[in-house]
């Protein structure tokens, strides 16, 4: 298998998205009644009408991706022949695109996956006052080099690495003073850019143990089954499929590194040659190609990609 599942994280959401899918194909409008019952809550009116403030909160942008993610991984499976567990040599997801993962591959179901990431959600915004901390993009700094920017500017305080994305793109995380002087210091370190980002929260850094605290609690309570292909952990970038492990790093992804650049060149090294994005936008896409030489990424979002990626996985199999 030379195909991986990749899911997009928050930042991926837009007002409309997943709508066309669901007027095209009952396979999509389940998964979003399915969604829509376990949060108790028409979060699908939110998703496809807005306002796209009341989306961009944390806590309906988790559920909303994930449901975007599962029920367009629903109509491949049913309208392009798609198999999770035949056609996927890993699935992978940014942030909370790791729920969405193991909702497609079975490991948890889409009502647990929805009210998990409302839980997590709200025990993210919650976890710090707002304005007390901040998140930054350190563009044309690698990985290494961000991590000596963040640990100068820390001063006693919080700041760390939240996402190294790839492709010369890390974001740091932590308390605002501390990543206001990181912006700074990058400067001088030869940055091209870096800049505050337009975020609610200073997510994946260690002002968010109340949180992870949270989610450790949630995952206790749900049951979690191996996933029908490989998971590749956002904070190990390497692959697992022991369910309680699961559980562990899905708590440790609080206040973790999203190890993507990682997780993508693992998948590559293990044979991977195309990654498909299932779900909104087209981030990762871009991503896979700075990382991986010689990757195709492949976008699915719409009713227009589904014929697209058949082709793509047909590709695929052929090697």
């Amino acid at each position: 298998m030379t195909a991986a599942f990749t899911f997009p994280g928050q930042g991926s959401q837009a007002v409309g998205m997943g709508k066309a899918l669901a007027d095209a194909f009952p396979a999509a409008r389940a998964v979003f009644d399915e969604v829509d019952a376990a949060l108790g809550e028409k979060l699908t009116a939110t998703i496809w009408d807005g306002p796209a403030e009341t989306l961009q909160l944390t806590e309906n942008a988790q559920p909303a991706l994930m449901a975007v993610s599962v029920a367009t991984l629903r109509v491949l499976e049913a309208e392009a022949g798609f198999s999770v567990g035949r056609d996927a040599a890993f699935v992978a997801g940014h942030s909370l695109g790791e729920y969405s993962a193991l909702a497609t591959a079975g490991s948890l179901t889409i009502s647990d996956t929805a009210r998990l990431l409302r839980i997590r959600g709200l025990a993210m915004q919650k976890a710090v006052p707002v304005g007390a901390g901040a998140m930054a993009a350190l563009l044309g700094l690698d990985y290494d080099a961000a991590m000596a920017v963040a640990k100068e500017a820390a001063q006693g305080q919080i700041c760390q690495a939240a996402n190294d994305n790839g492709g010369g793109q890390v974001v740091v995380s932590g308390d605002k003073a501390a990543v206001d002087r990181a912006v700074e210091i990058a400067k001088t370190k030869g940055a091209k850019r870096a800049m505050l980002l337009p975020v609610s929260a200073p997510f994946h850094c260690k002002l968010m143990q109340p949180a992870a605290d949270a989610m450790a609690e949630a995952l206790s309570k749900v049951t979690i089954k191996a996933p029908a292909a490989p998971l590749v952990s956002n904070v190990l970038a390497s692959a697992i499929t022991d369910p309680d492990e699961i559980r562990r790093r899905l708590v440790e992804q609080v206040t973790g590194t999203v190890r993507w650049r990682e997780s993508v060149v693992y998948m590559a090294g293990q044979g991977v040659t195309r990654f498909f994005e299932i779900g909104a936008g087209k981030v990762l896409t871009g991503l896979v190609k700075r990382i991986a030489d010689g990757a195709v990424g492949v976008a699915v979002g719409g009713p227009n990609d589904i014929a697209a990626a058949k082709d793509a996985m047909a590709a695929a199999k052929q090697g």
